[in-house]
Protein backbone atom coordinates (compact mmCIF):
# COMPACT_ATOMS: atom_id res chain seq x y z
CA UNK A 1 0.00 0.00 0.00
CA UNK A 2 1.29 3.79 -1.00
CA UNK A 3 0.22 6.63 0.53
CA UNK A 4 1.32 10.02 -1.17
CA UNK A 5 1.21 13.92 -0.32
CA UNK A 6 -1.87 13.47 1.81
CA UNK A 7 -3.64 15.77 3.45
CA UNK A 8 -6.91 16.36 5.30
CA UNK A 9 -8.22 19.50 6.46
CA UNK A 10 -11.40 20.16 9.10
CA UNK A 11 -11.93 23.92 7.70
CA UNK A 12 -9.14 25.49 9.33
CA UNK A 13 -7.47 22.59 10.94
CA UNK A 14 -4.99 20.75 9.51
CA UNK A 15 -5.43 17.52 10.78
CA UNK A 16 -2.85 15.47 8.09
CA UNK A 17 -0.23 17.47 6.47
CA UNK A 18 1.51 15.84 3.82
CA UNK A 19 1.93 12.37 4.86
CA UNK A 20 3.78 9.51 2.35
CA UNK A 21 4.70 6.10 3.43
CA UNK A 22 4.52 2.79 1.62
CA UNK A 23 3.44 -0.64 3.60
CA UNK A 24 5.52 -3.67 2.31
CA UNK A 25 3.67 -6.66 1.75
CA UNK A 26 3.85 -9.40 5.05
CA UNK A 27 5.28 -6.30 7.14
CA UNK A 28 3.85 -4.37 10.41
CA UNK A 29 4.16 -0.81 9.73
CA UNK A 30 2.90 1.22 12.75
CA UNK A 31 1.87 4.85 13.06
CA UNK A 32 3.42 6.21 16.44
CA UNK A 33 2.58 9.34 18.43
CA UNK A 34 0.27 10.96 20.74
CA UNK A 35 -3.68 11.15 20.82
CA UNK A 36 -4.49 14.11 18.58
CA UNK A 37 -1.29 13.44 16.35
CA UNK A 38 -3.27 12.44 13.27
CA UNK A 39 -3.22 8.98 13.18
CA UNK A 40 -6.69 7.94 13.22
CA UNK A 41 -7.29 10.32 10.39
CA UNK A 42 -4.25 8.96 7.97
CA UNK A 43 -5.85 5.54 9.00
CA UNK A 44 -9.45 6.51 7.82
CA UNK A 45 -8.30 7.76 4.77
CA UNK A 46 -6.37 4.52 3.85
CA UNK A 47 -9.44 2.99 4.80
CA UNK A 48 -11.51 4.65 2.62
CA UNK A 49 -13.83 5.67 5.41
CA UNK A 50 -12.75 9.19 4.62
CA UNK A 51 -12.57 11.31 1.16
CA UNK A 52 -8.62 12.91 1.79
CA UNK A 53 -8.67 16.88 0.69
CA UNK A 54 -5.66 16.11 -1.21
CA UNK A 55 -3.28 13.31 -1.92
CA UNK A 56 -3.65 9.69 -3.31
CA UNK A 57 -4.08 5.97 -1.45
CA UNK A 58 -3.28 2.99 -3.80
CA UNK A 59 -3.64 -0.51 -2.71
CA UNK A 60 -1.93 -2.82 -5.14
CA UNK A 61 -1.40 0.49 -7.41
CA UNK A 62 -4.62 0.81 -7.88
CA UNK A 63 -6.76 3.77 -5.68
CA UNK A 64 -8.89 1.89 -3.11
CA UNK A 65 -12.40 0.77 -4.39
CA UNK A 66 -14.67 -1.93 -3.94
CA UNK A 67 -11.84 -4.76 -4.83
CA UNK A 68 -9.60 -3.14 -1.84
CA UNK A 69 -12.49 -3.77 0.33
CA UNK A 70 -12.87 -7.25 -0.11
CA UNK A 71 -9.25 -7.79 0.63
CA UNK A 72 -9.07 -5.70 3.96
CA UNK A 73 -9.92 -6.08 7.37
CA UNK A 74 -10.68 -3.08 10.24
CA UNK A 75 -10.11 -3.05 13.85
CA UNK A 76 -11.27 0.39 15.23
CA UNK A 77 -10.60 1.98 17.72
CA UNK A 78 -14.54 1.99 19.12
CA UNK A 79 -16.94 -0.13 17.73
CA UNK A 80 -20.35 -0.16 18.48
CA UNK A 81 -21.52 -4.39 18.93
CA UNK A 82 -25.41 -6.51 18.48
CA UNK A 83 -26.01 -6.90 22.29
CA UNK A 84 -28.12 -9.92 23.94
CA UNK A 85 -26.36 -12.40 21.04
CA UNK A 86 -23.04 -14.43 22.13
CA UNK A 87 -19.80 -14.24 20.66
CA UNK A 88 -19.83 -17.07 18.49
CA UNK A 89 -23.42 -15.70 17.14
CA UNK A 90 -21.41 -12.20 16.34
CA UNK A 91 -18.70 -13.98 14.71
CA UNK A 92 -21.21 -16.24 12.50
CA UNK A 93 -23.59 -12.72 11.92
CA UNK A 94 -20.32 -11.03 10.44
CA UNK A 95 -19.31 -13.93 7.97
CA UNK A 96 -23.07 -14.13 6.92
CA UNK A 97 -21.83 -10.78 5.26
CA UNK A 98 -18.84 -11.99 2.81
CA UNK A 99 -18.59 -14.27 0.40
CA UNK A 100 -16.03 -16.70 1.07
CA UNK A 101 -15.47 -16.27 4.88
CA UNK A 102 -12.84 -17.83 7.27
CA UNK A 103 -13.97 -20.31 8.74
CA UNK A 104 -15.69 -20.24 11.98
CA UNK A 105 -13.10 -22.74 13.68
CA UNK A 106 -10.25 -20.87 12.06
CA UNK A 107 -11.31 -17.74 13.48
CA UNK A 108 -11.66 -18.91 16.79
CA UNK A 109 -8.27 -20.96 17.32
CA UNK A 110 -6.75 -17.58 15.98
CA UNK A 111 -8.00 -15.28 18.46
CA UNK A 112 -8.00 -17.75 21.39
CA UNK A 113 -11.69 -17.47 21.39
CA UNK A 114 -12.58 -20.59 22.88
CA UNK A 115 -13.32 -19.72 26.30
CA UNK A 116 -15.70 -17.05 25.49
CA UNK A 117 -18.19 -18.37 22.55
CA UNK A 118 -21.08 -18.49 25.12
CA UNK A 119 -20.37 -15.39 26.37
CA UNK A 120 -22.73 -12.20 25.88
CA UNK A 121 -21.28 -9.29 24.23
CA UNK A 122 -21.98 -6.94 27.42
CA UNK A 123 -20.06 -9.03 29.13
CA UNK A 124 -16.84 -9.28 28.16
CA UNK A 125 -13.64 -7.47 29.81
CA UNK A 126 -11.81 -4.96 27.98
CA UNK A 127 -9.00 -8.14 26.36
CA UNK A 128 -11.81 -10.25 25.62
CA UNK A 129 -13.82 -8.05 23.73
CA UNK A 130 -10.47 -6.84 21.60
CA UNK A 131 -10.05 -10.50 20.80
CA UNK A 132 -13.27 -10.85 19.59
CA UNK A 133 -12.96 -7.91 17.61
CA UNK A 134 -10.27 -8.95 16.44
CA UNK A 135 -11.35 -12.08 14.62
CA UNK A 136 -14.34 -10.09 13.28
CA UNK A 137 -11.44 -8.08 11.00
CA UNK A 138 -10.26 -11.45 10.56
CA UNK A 139 -13.23 -13.20 9.31
CA UNK A 140 -12.65 -11.86 5.36
CA UNK A 141 -9.51 -13.49 5.17
CA UNK A 142 -7.70 -9.88 4.71
CA UNK A 143 -4.72 -9.30 2.36
CA UNK A 144 -4.21 -6.62 5.04
CA UNK A 145 -5.13 -5.64 8.25
CA UNK A 146 -5.48 -2.34 9.82
CA UNK A 147 -5.65 -2.30 13.62
CA UNK A 148 -6.09 1.54 15.32
CA UNK A 149 -5.05 1.57 19.12
CA UNK A 150 -5.95 -2.05 19.39
CA UNK A 151 -4.55 -2.26 23.41
CA UNK A 152 -5.89 1.25 24.27
CA UNK A 153 -7.38 0.63 28.07
CA UNK A 154 -5.43 -2.74 27.99
CA UNK A 155 -3.63 -4.22 31.06
CA UNK A 156 -0.53 -5.07 30.63
CA UNK A 157 -1.05 -8.96 30.49
CA UNK A 158 -3.95 -8.39 28.19
CA UNK A 159 -1.67 -6.34 26.00
CA UNK A 160 0.92 -8.82 25.96
CA UNK A 161 -1.79 -11.38 24.99
CA UNK A 162 -3.24 -9.44 22.44
CA UNK A 163 0.27 -9.17 21.24
CA UNK A 164 0.99 -12.63 20.51
CA UNK A 165 -2.33 -13.05 18.69
CA UNK A 166 -0.74 -10.37 16.25
CA UNK A 167 2.33 -12.36 15.61
CA UNK A 168 0.32 -15.14 14.84
CA UNK A 169 -1.40 -13.46 12.08
CA UNK A 170 1.46 -11.97 10.47
CA UNK A 171 3.37 -15.28 10.45
CA UNK A 172 0.11 -16.19 8.24
CA UNK A 173 1.67 -13.52 5.60
CA UNK A 174 -0.78 -11.05 6.66
CA UNK A 175 0.36 -7.41 6.06
CA UNK A 176 -0.26 -5.12 9.47
CA UNK A 177 -1.06 -1.43 9.84
CA UNK A 178 -0.88 -0.46 13.09
CA UNK A 179 -1.42 2.64 15.18
CA UNK A 180 -0.53 3.03 18.56
CA UNK A 181 0.61 5.71 21.06
CA UNK A 182 3.01 3.04 23.21
CA UNK A 183 6.40 2.24 22.52
CA UNK A 184 7.46 -0.35 23.48
CA UNK A 185 4.11 -2.12 21.01
CA UNK A 186 5.77 -0.25 18.39
CA UNK A 187 9.03 -2.13 19.15
CA UNK A 188 7.29 -5.61 19.35
CA UNK A 189 5.69 -5.93 16.45
CA UNK A 190 6.64 -3.47 14.04
CA UNK A 191 8.89 -3.69 10.86
CA UNK A 192 9.33 0.13 10.35
CA UNK A 193 7.06 3.03 12.33
CA UNK A 194 6.95 6.38 11.18
CA UNK A 195 6.82 8.37 14.44
CA UNK A 196 3.51 11.15 13.85
CA UNK A 197 3.15 14.84 15.56
CA UNK A 198 0.88 17.39 14.47
CA UNK A 199 -0.54 15.64 10.81
CA UNK A 200 3.13 15.34 9.76
CA UNK A 201 5.92 12.75 9.78
CA UNK A 202 8.89 13.22 11.96
CA UNK A 203 11.41 10.14 11.58
CA UNK A 204 10.78 6.89 9.19
CA UNK A 205 12.41 3.82 9.45
CA UNK A 206 13.31 0.62 11.36
CA UNK A 207 13.12 0.59 15.38
CA UNK A 208 16.29 0.10 15.99
CA UNK A 209 17.94 2.10 13.49
CA UNK A 210 16.22 5.15 14.18
CA UNK A 211 17.40 4.49 17.98
CA UNK A 212 20.95 4.09 16.46
CA UNK A 213 20.75 7.46 14.23
CA UNK A 214 19.48 9.49 17.12
CA UNK A 215 20.97 7.31 20.33
CA UNK A 216 24.49 5.41 21.26
CA UNK A 217 25.18 4.61 25.14
CA UNK A 218 22.67 5.16 27.85
CA UNK A 219 20.29 7.18 28.67
CA UNK A 220 20.31 9.10 32.61
CA UNK A 221 17.65 10.94 33.63
CA UNK A 222 17.49 13.08 37.14
CA UNK A 223 15.42 15.59 38.23
CA UNK A 224 15.19 18.81 37.44
CA UNK A 225 16.39 20.65 40.70
CA UNK A 226 17.92 23.98 41.79
CA UNK A 227 21.49 24.36 40.36
CA UNK A 228 24.71 26.57 41.25
CA UNK A 229 27.00 27.86 38.73
CA UNK A 230 29.36 25.00 39.03
CA UNK A 231 26.49 22.32 38.82
CA UNK A 232 25.16 24.31 35.31
CA UNK A 233 28.48 24.07 34.02
CA UNK A 234 28.38 20.54 34.32
CA UNK A 235 25.27 19.58 33.54
CA UNK A 236 26.17 21.82 29.74
CA UNK A 237 29.62 19.91 29.77
CA UNK A 238 27.12 16.33 29.85
CA UNK A 239 24.83 17.54 26.85
CA UNK A 240 21.76 17.41 29.38
CA UNK A 241 18.79 18.51 27.88
CA UNK A 242 15.65 19.66 29.76
CA UNK A 243 12.56 17.64 28.96
CA UNK A 244 9.49 16.72 30.50
CA UNK A 245 10.48 18.00 34.43
CA UNK A 246 14.30 15.81 34.05
CA UNK A 247 18.12 16.09 32.71
CA UNK A 248 18.70 13.75 30.16
CA UNK A 249 21.94 12.81 29.38
CA UNK A 250 23.30 10.54 26.75
CA UNK A 251 26.43 8.76 28.24
CA UNK A 252 29.02 6.83 26.95
CA UNK A 253 30.61 5.83 29.99
CA UNK A 254 28.67 6.11 33.10
CA UNK A 255 31.41 5.77 35.94
CA UNK A 256 32.53 9.06 34.66
CA UNK A 257 29.26 11.02 33.84
CA UNK A 258 27.86 9.54 37.78
CA UNK A 259 31.24 11.60 38.94
CA UNK A 260 30.50 14.30 37.07
CA UNK A 261 27.10 14.46 38.46
CA UNK A 262 28.51 13.32 42.10
CA UNK A 263 31.24 16.34 41.57
CA UNK A 264 27.73 18.81 41.34
CA UNK A 265 26.56 17.80 44.21
CA UNK A 266 23.43 17.39 42.72
CA UNK A 267 20.43 15.26 44.52
CA UNK A 268 20.61 11.93 42.59
CA UNK A 269 17.44 10.82 44.14
CA UNK A 270 15.23 9.48 41.33
CA UNK A 271 17.72 9.29 39.12
CA UNK A 272 17.57 6.60 36.45
CA UNK A 273 19.55 4.74 33.63
CA UNK A 274 18.05 3.34 30.60
CA UNK A 275 18.68 1.94 27.15
CA UNK A 276 17.40 4.48 24.79
CA UNK A 277 14.00 3.71 23.28
CA UNK A 278 11.09 5.34 20.81
CA UNK A 279 9.83 7.34 23.92
CA UNK A 280 13.40 9.05 24.14
CA UNK A 281 13.65 9.66 20.62
CA UNK A 282 9.76 11.21 20.56
CA UNK A 283 10.58 13.30 23.46
CA UNK A 284 14.20 14.12 21.50
CA UNK A 285 12.42 15.06 18.11
CA UNK A 286 8.88 17.10 19.84
CA UNK A 287 9.89 18.02 23.61
CA UNK A 288 7.19 15.84 24.61
CA UNK A 289 6.15 12.56 25.86
CA UNK A 290 4.22 10.26 23.79
CA UNK A 291 1.47 10.59 26.59
CA UNK A 292 1.16 14.04 26.65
Amino acid sequence: MEVSNLVKHYGKVEAVRGVSFAVDEGSCFGLLGPNGAGKTTTIEMMEGILAPTSGTVLFRGEPVGHRFREKVGIQFQNTALPEFITVRETLELFRSFYPSPRSLDEVISLCSLEDILGRDNRKLSGGQRQRMLLGIALVPKPEMLFLDEPTTGLDPQARRNFWDLIEGVKREGTTILLTTHYMDEAEALCDRIAIVDQGKIMEMDEPERLLSKHFSGQIVRLPVQEAGAEAERILAELGAEETAGHWDIASLALDETMQRLLQARLNLDGLSIHRPDLEDLFIKLTGSSLRS
